[in-house]
């Protein structure tokens, strides 16, 4: 069994434990918020390096990765980085039609699926898809969501940001988890944010995540973001007695469709100033990617990272309370799936 370098038990003081060889991390120099990880030290990566730079000198060929809104973005770019490096990647659109023509758009061996979000049925038919397929997934990367919607939406009951962003995906990571735990070293990577540090004070609103109690749509999208982290941390406890890890990631700002609902002003500002202020697209994709395939990470999990670097969120990321609470609902709202 692989050895775990786990957040969890480093904040703990359990400091002992270390991989075998070593690790490298893509750090940017200088960076004060850098995680002491036991074996772990600072490399040659940072915000400026692309997912085909990280990348570069692996061979994935044999294994297989699933990308949620790989049709465009970042989910893109980690298909097309991941399929160029020898994997046969699974891309979600939330049509056939864009999984498809995103699939067809790169080299490379993928399948496409289809995956939306805010329907429950349509995750689990994915899963059976994915599941029918009977292979092991060595690379679970739940990249796909949506920002600040201007009005409240809701979602079979939900906040449409909390239901896309963090309900959809633990459904599908639930889901496919047994496919994880089945490779070799699975990994799985949850999309965070910096703007996890949004959410409402207490974390998550658990008395309104219907969104009808008050909405605030940075507020909201900070709460969707820091439930991203509570999933990834809380699924690297329950995945302790196996080979499989789960982190999660801060892309960084990326002047991508996340940001539509914006107004068209800010919008017409990120066009064309963003190029000083935020990564391309290349670069956003390059943390995720790391940590999904970087095999001095084996047996790294827990963590949150940036600029493929594990860094120090906000502490309500490492609350053990609230992220078991947020599992214990989520999994009560998902429960007819999972039976």
């Amino acid at each position: 069994m692989t050895q775990k370098i786990s957040r969890r038990g480093f904040v703990a003081g359990a400091s002992s434990v270390a991989v075998a060889g070593g690790l490298t991390a893509c750090a940017e120099p200088g960076s004060e918020d850098f995680v002491p990880v036991p074996g772990l030290e600072r490399g040659p990566f940072g915000a400026d390096s692309t997912a085909e730079d990280v990348t570069a000198g692996l061979d994935l060929t044999g294994m297989t990765a699933l990308v949620t809104g790989a049709n465009s973005g970042l989910g893109l770019e980690t298909m097309r980085v991941l399929a160029v490096r020898g994997a046969h990647v699974i891309g979600t659109g939330r049509t056939l039609e864009k999984a498809e023509t995103a699939c067809s758009s790169i080299s490379g061996e993928t399948t496409p699926a289809v995956l939306e979000l805010t329907e429950l049925d349509s995750i689990a038919s994915c899963a059976e898809q994915v599941n029918g397929m009977d292979r092991p997934i060595d690379m679970l990367i739940l990249n796909a969501g949506i920002m600040a919607l201007p009005e409240l939406e809701q979602v079979n009951g939900l906040e449409k940001q909390f239901a896309v962003n963090h309900m959809g995906h633990y459904l599908l990571g639930r889901l496919l988890l047994d496919r994880v735990v089945a490779a070799p070293a699975g990994r799985i990577v949850v999309l965070s944010s910096s703007g996890h540090m949004w959410a409402p004070d207490g974390g998550i609103e658990f008395d309104n995540l219907s969104g009808e109690v008050g909405y605030d749509p940075m507020k909201a999208y900070g709460q969707s973001k820091l439930a991203n982290g509570l999933f990834a941390f809380e699924l690297a406890r329950r995945l302790e007695d196996t080979n499989a890890t789960a982190n999660a990631v801060h892309p960084g700002i990326i002047n991508t469709n996340l940001g539509r609902y914006y107004s068209g002003w800010i919008r017409a500002f990120a066009n064309m100033f963003g190029w000083i202020f935020m990564k391309n697209v290349e670069q956003g994709a390059a943390t995720q990617t790391y940590v999904a395939t970087r095999p001095e990470l084996v047996g790294l999990s827990g963590y949150y990272f940036a600029d493929c670097n594990p860094i120090v969120p906000d502490p309500r990321m490492n609350d053990e309370k609230l992220a078991a609470e947020l599992w214990d609902v989520s999994e009560e709202f998902c429960r007819s799936y999972l039976t």
